[in-house]
């Protein structure tokens, strides 16, 4: 569970309390009524193809040979497409040509749902200051991870028919 300490409505402490069987945190001022739910955040995930390749990107602070997909938080007021087309053109400088779903994927570890999404996208690339690097790899030289973005690598090499 996240650690918030203090209500966002009051300011006052907020203490244990089991709400609908979960243990929650919720403010003990009398009328507030604040509880910290702590739901998961949605992510959107953007495995991108540029040119029949697979873009894969390291971020400044990953180690040097860890590599992934592109992934971002959704912003109010836009969809999860509209969401990983705007990451894609922020960290790629790449248009999104075609947006598909590939799938939904709880991270628990992170406390995210990952909504993952196919683009195809078309342009140069120019990193923005997040990302280090970038590897263009072939489809079928991709080896999905066990966590995070990793299951929806699998399922769209295995839609793609790329065996594993």
């Amino acid at each position: 569970m996240n650690k918030a300490r203090y209500c966002l409505r009051c300011g006052s402490p907020l203490a244990e309390r089991v709400i609908a069987d979960i243990p929650r945190l919720a403010c003990g001022t009398e009328g507030c009524g604040y509880v910290f739910w702590d739901n998961p955040l949605p992510v959107v995930a953007g495995l991108v193809e540029l040119g029949g390749q697979v873009v894969l990107a390291r971020n400044h602070a990953w180690p040097e040979k860890m590599f992934g997909i592109i992934t971002g938080f959704l912003e109010r007021d836009e969809t999860p497409e509209e969401a990983v087309a705007r990451e894609v053109k922020e960290e790629l400088d790449l248009d999104a040509l075609a947006v598909s779903l590939i799938g939904v994927y709880p991270f628990q570890r992170k406390n995210e749902v990952i909504i993952a999404y196919h683009v195809v996208a078309g342009g140069d690339i120019t990193l923005n200051e997040e990302l280090a690097e970038f590897r263009l790899v072939a489809p079928e030289k991709l080896r999905p991870w066990d966590f995070g973005t990793g299951p929806a690598i699998k399922d769209w090499l295995r839609w793609r028919g790329v065996p594993d």
